[in-house]
């Protein structure tokens, strides 16, 4: 099957209540087998220490200098200045009594002292567990409980929110560290209850050089990421350093076999958070090619300002940015004269024609790519030769345009927290795989599991089913979950939830989802029964059907109203007409999304869980239209496809309004 994959088992049929399974395969740089860590490697730390010897002068870490309110230009810390950082802060952390196998949080914005945090953790065989809210109120207290994390490096502005969690996180977390300073009130907050706080200066003076460091091993836990995922409690994901190592050889080898490995002279843009597991491996790999790392200010207003001024080689993005991008650069094209915009178009054919023709980046179209796409490449400093998208599937018409116009290789993957991040990538310079997701890494072997309930066959001629994984890079469980764990990992496959369909090239596409829960454009991931169980409390509808998926960042819905209370409101408010016409009312849709988006706000739910538009549905969803089973379960795919011209509609008012 294509060019790119390797059959290395066949399929098998259903037995003994197991849906059958398609054909194993394997990327074609892994034929002979999945990639082997070198014995030399026994942690990440081998790559920082081995770039230090390497590069000690290359600049590692580097921001810009705000004076008297603006930004200046990029200051930097070396390899050797960033590793003797590391040394004082993990010989700190030993001072205070963390020893290896304990565990560390780190929280905060993307910052030389996340990675300086990081590499101390792992220097001294310490678990680092990223904290993040975006889980929920209460997720920071629940993830300092569960990992019992004993020592916490936290961003100034997060101080405020630690210490409120505080008292219900005393009984491991014993220290915490400031990336920047601390109050003597904020010391004070935290001494009442038993814990240290300093700040980063003071904590590196309890420190030295020391570089007798504890002994490690591949099998040893690096990191423990939390995700959401499915409803109730954030899993923790064990990840261990074999993992880790594993998929950042698994991305070198790629792009030595495919286009062009990272290098010292190459630069990388932080903005993706740190937290997430993409962005991790992604600065990994830049230390592990004693690359420099660049991060912007946090602030999404300067984003392309700080992309000007620091020039990056390697951009990562998501969906909803390059969408951003896709947006900005199309409304100034509408806006430029006649002439501007027919030339743009002869260019963009043109190069177009000669991608799709096998040709590479730089030989499409050399000279277009100087007149008229050279403006565009600028907007991103100038120097990106790739760029990378991940975390949800990237639109076709926004992949094509950035192929086309950005200058540079553009990759796009699939992976999980589950797979340490990447698990598939498409391969560079090969246009057939725009739209998927590519080829499995050269550390994960991949099937397809039948979902007849769902109507996909895995051994059929055109394959679909749950996309499961077995290889190096996958995680070793949850934390204290064991029962989690089992559900997803069965016979050695981990099955992750997600339809894929294999094509002729041999690259997979993401279809669909086993389960209720999707992850939008920015990544977020939306457990939607859940969702769908609270709106349902507001007494003004009898059903709610929510809707999103990985192409959009925001939840639209089609909403049975309760008739009697439609009827009133409009008696309240002197609109005139029968149920059926009250529900294309314009001021009674925007009535209804109010009161569900303020019963949101009653039960918590986040921002990207509120609604941005509802469709009002007259007639209840009925066994007679084949909208829900005979126990009135939503039968989703089957909604979608009623009411596919009515979602459309309401993200298409959605973004009008907005824009």
């Amino acid at each position: 099957m294509g060019d790119y994959v390797v059959k290395v088992e066949d399929g098998r049929g259903a037995s003994d209540g197991k849906p059958s399974a398609g054909p194993v395969y394997r990327c074609i740089y892994a034929k002979d087998g999945l990639l082997d860590i070198p014995t030399h490697f026994d942690s990440p730390w081998n790559f920082f220490s081995a770039s230090v010897k390497k590069n000690p002068n290359n600049q590692m870490l580097g921001r810009r200098q705000i004076k008297d309110g603006k930004a200046g230009a990029y200051t930097w810390l070396t390899y050797q200045q960033v590793y003797d950082a590391t040394l004082k802060i993990g010989s700190a952390m030993r001072r205070r009594g963390v020893n290896p196998g304990d565990k560390c949080g780190i929280y905060g914005a993307n910052c030389p002292e996340w990675i300086i945090g990081m590499e101390a953790c792992i220097g001294q065989s310490v678990t680092y567990v990223p904290l993040y809210d975006t889980l929920g109120a209460n997720a920071v207290e629940f993830i300092i409980n569960h990992a019992e994390v004993s020592i916490a490096f936290v961003q100034e502005s997060k101080l405020v929110p630690i210490l409120t969690c505080l008292p219900k996180c005393v009984s491991h977390l014993k220290t915490i560290v400031s990336f920047g300073k601390v109050s003597d009130k904020h010391k004070e907050t935290a001494e009442e209850l038993g814990v240290a706080c300093f700040s980063w200066e003071e904590f590196a003076l309890l420190g030295d050089l020391d570089e007798n460091l504890p002994p490690k091993k591949k099998t040893d836990t690096c990191t423990i990421m939390y995700t959401s995922g499915t409803t109730g409690e954030p899993k923790g994901v064990i990840l261990s350093s074999a993992a880790f190592m594993a998929e950042v050889l698994s991305m070198d080898q790629l792009l030595l076999e495919t286009d062009k490995v990272g290098t010292e002279e190459d630069v990388y843009f932080s903005f993706l958070p740190l937290a997430h597991i993409f962005d991790q491996i992604m600065e990994t790999y830049c230390i592990y090619r004693g690359s420099s790392i660049g991060f912007w200010q946090g602030d999404i207003r300067f984003l392309i300002e700080d992309l000007i001024v620091l020039k990056p080689t390697i951009f990562c993005g998501v969906p909803r940015v390059y969408d951003r991008i896709y947006t900005g650069i199309m409304d100034k094209i509408s806006a430029s004269g006649a002439l501007r915009k027919s030339l743009f178009q002869i260019a963009y054919n043109y190069k177009l024609r000669n991608l799709e023709k096998g040709l590479r980046q730089e030989e499409a179209s050399p000279f277009f790519d100087k007149l008229v796409f050279d403006k565009i490449k600028q907007g991103f400093g100038g120097r990106v030769r790739l760029m990378l998208s991940g975390a949800a599937p990237l639109p076709k018409h926004i992949e094509e345009f950035l192929r086309v116009t950005c200058c540079c290789v553009l990759s796009q993957g699939y992976g999980l927290t589950e797979s340490c991040s990447g698990c598939f990538t498409s391969i560079a310079n090969v246009y057939p795989m725009m739209g998927t997701v590519g080829v499995p890494m050269t550390t994960i072997e991949a099937r397809l599991e039948s979902v007849p309930e769902m109507g996909y066959d895995a051994l059929s001629s055109v394959p679909r089913g749950e996309i499961c994984l077995r290889g190096s890079t996958l995680f070793s469980g949850y934390h204290k979950r064991p029962d989690l764990t089992a559900e997803v990992v069965v016979d050695g496959w981990f099955h992750t939830g997600d339809v894929g369909e294999w094509q002729p090239s041999g690259a997979l596409k993401i279809i669909d989802r086993k389960k209720n829960i999707f992850k939008l454009s920015q990544g977020e991931y939306v457990a939607v029964e859940s969702i769908e169980s609270v709106y349902s409390r507001c007494p003004l509808i009898t059903s709610i059907w929510v809707y999103g998926n990985s192409f959009e960042s925001f939840l639209v819905a089609v909403v049975v109203p309760e008739k009697k209370a439609l009827e009133e409101w409009a008696a309240n408010n002197q609109e005139k007409g029968d149920f059926q016409s009250l529900c294309s009312n314009i001021k009674a849709r925007k009535y209804m999304l109010d009161e569900l988006n303020s019963t949101a706000k009653t039960h918590n739910l986040r921002g990207f869980e509120m609604l941005r538009g509802v469709h009002l549905e007259p007639a209840p969803f009925g066994i007679d239209r084949d909208l829900v089973t005979p126990t009135f379960k939503l039968k989703r795919p089957q909604l979608l496809k009623y009411y596919k011209d009515c979602i459309d509609q309401l993200y298409s008012e959605a973004k009008e309004t907005k824009a």
